[in-house]
C-alpha cells in the first residue's frame, strides 16, 4: 500500500490498510475544518500549507499508534489534527526564520505575504491547534506542551549555534532531536493515550519517532547534496539547495570536523569554498561535485541509517502486528529517499522495495 506522503511504508492487512486511509481522510478533513475563519483571507493563508500536498507523516503516525489500542477511539483523529496544525504552524514561523522559501514554500506560493502575516498565520493554527488540544484532556495538554517546548529549545539552539568548545556536531544532533525529533515523538504518544494503548507503549513510540525524526532530516541531509531533493519529497529548483543558502548540514559539519583533525589542505579548501558563498555557477558546481566525492557524505548517510535502526529497535516492546510491521518498515524507507505521492492521490501504498525519505523537517 501507498499512504500519502513521502513515506512509503508496507501493509499486508488490507483491513488496517482501509482503515488507516479512512483515518488520513478525516485527518484531512479536519485540519480543513479547523483552518477556517469567517474572515476570508485568514482562512486561504491558513489553508496555504494545508492545501499544498504535505506528507502527513506525523497524522499517520498517530494512525499506526493508536492500533496498539482502540483506533476507533473518538480522540484519535482529534489528536492527528492537533500535531499536525501545530507542524504546519511551524513551517509558517521557519520561513521567517530562515528568511527562505526553499524549503516549505511550493511553487505557487504568495511570495508577496510578508513576514506578519506568516508569523501571524503561524499563530492563528497554533491557537485552533490548543483549542482542539482542549477537549483532549490535561494530559493530552502537558504532552503536546513539553513536545513544544523541546521544539522550540531546538530552534533556539540553532540560532544561538554551539556555545564554547561545544561539538558542532553534537550541537547539531540536538538541535535536531528538538525541531525534528519532538513532535514526531509526540504523535506516537498521542496516538497511543487517545487509543487507550498504555504507558509502556506511549513511552516506545515516542522513543521511535525521536530517533525517526532526527533519521529524517538526516537523509535529507544526505539527499539534499546527493540527489538534489529532501527527505520530505517536495521539489527543490536544483541541487543542493541547503549547500547553496548556506546551512551547515551534517555532510558539512563532517567535512569541517575532519578538516581540523586531519589538516588535509583538500579539506580545508573545500571549507573555505563553501564559507566563501557562490557568487557564480562554476564555483558552486565545483563545491557540490567535490562534497558529492568527499567521505563526510558517506558518514552522514552511516549516521542517518543508524538512527532509523535505533527507532527500529525501539519498536522491540511492542506486541507483533501489522502496525509495528509499518513502523518497522518506515524505518528502512526513511534512509533510502524516494519521491512520494500526494495525499489526494489513490495510487497504492508504495513499498520498502518501491522505496522514498521530511522533513522531516522536520
Amino acid at each position: 500500500m501507498t499512504l500519502p506522503g513521502p513515506m512509503g511504508l508496507s501493509m499486508r492487512d488490507r483491513t488496517v490498510e482501509a482503515d488507516v486511509r479512512a483515518g488520513l481522510a478525516a485527518v484531512e478533513a479536519g485540519l480543513l475544518e479547523a483552518t477556517k475563519s469567517d474572515v476570508p483571507f485568514i482562512t486561504e493563508a491558513a489553508q496555504h500549507l494545508v492545501r499544498a500536498g504535505a506528507k502527513r507523516l506525523r497524522p499517520l503516525l498517530v494512525l499506526l499508534a493508536a492500533r496498539f489500542g482502540d483506533p476507533a477511539a473518538p480522540g484519535v483523529v482529534p489528536s492527528a489534527v492537533v500535531v499536525e496544525l501545530t507542524h504546519l504552524a511551524t513551517l509558517y514561523h521557519d520561513d521567517v526564520l530562515d528568511d527562505t522559501d526553499a524549503h516549505h514554500r511550493t511553487d505557487d506560493s504568495d511570495t508577496n505575504w510578508d513576514n506578519s502575516v506568516a508569523v501571524l498565520t503561524g499563530d492563528f493554527l497554533f491557537a485552533r491547534a490548543s483549542h482542539l488540544l482542549a477537549d483532549l484532556g490535561p494530559e493530552a495538554v502537558r504532552i503536546q506542551s513539553d513536545a513544544f517546548r523541546q521544539l522550540v529549545t531546538g530552534q533556539i539552539l540553532e540560532t544561538a549555534g554551539p556555545s564554547g568548545d561545544r561539538d558542532p556536531i553534537e550541537h547539531y544532533l540536538e538541535v535536531l532531536a528538538g525541531r525534528a525529533g519532538s513532535l514526531i515523538a509526540v504523535s506516537g504518544r498521542l496516538g497511543a493515550l487517545a487509543s487507550g494503548a498504555g504507558r509502556e507503549v506511549a513511552g516506545a513510540l515516542a522513543h521511535y519517532g525521536e530517533r525517526l525524526g532526527v533519521a529524517c532530516r538526516l537523509a535529507e541531509d544526505v539527499l539534499d547534496i546527493a540527489e538534489g531533493r529532501g527527505a520530505g519529497g517536495l521539489p527543490r529548483g536544483r541541487a543542493g539547495t541547503a549547500l547553496r543558502e548556506g546551512f551547515a548540514t551534517l555532510p558539512v559539519l563532517y567535512l569541517r570536523a575532519r578538516a581540523k583533525a586531519t589538516g588535509s589542505p583538500e579539506d580545508r579548501e573545500l571549507c573555505e569554498l563553501l564559507a566563501a558563498g557562490f557568487s557564480d555557477e562554476p564555483r558552486y558546481a565545483e563545491a557540490l561535485g567535490r562534497l558529492r566525492a568527499h567521505p563526510a557524505l558517506e558518514q552522514a548517510r552511516v549516521a542517518a541509517a543508524r538512527y532509523a535502526d535505533e527507532a527500529r529497535a525501539a519498536l522491540a516492546p511492542l506486541p507483533a502486528g501489522a502496525a509495528r510491521r509499518a513502523l518497522e518498515d518506515l524505518c528502512e524507507v526513511v534512509t533510502r529517499g524516494r519521491p512520494a505521492v500526494s495525499p489526494t492521490a489513490p495510487a497504492p501504498l508504495v513499498t520498502a522495495e518501491q522505496g522514498l525519505p521530511e522533513a522531516a523537517q522536520p
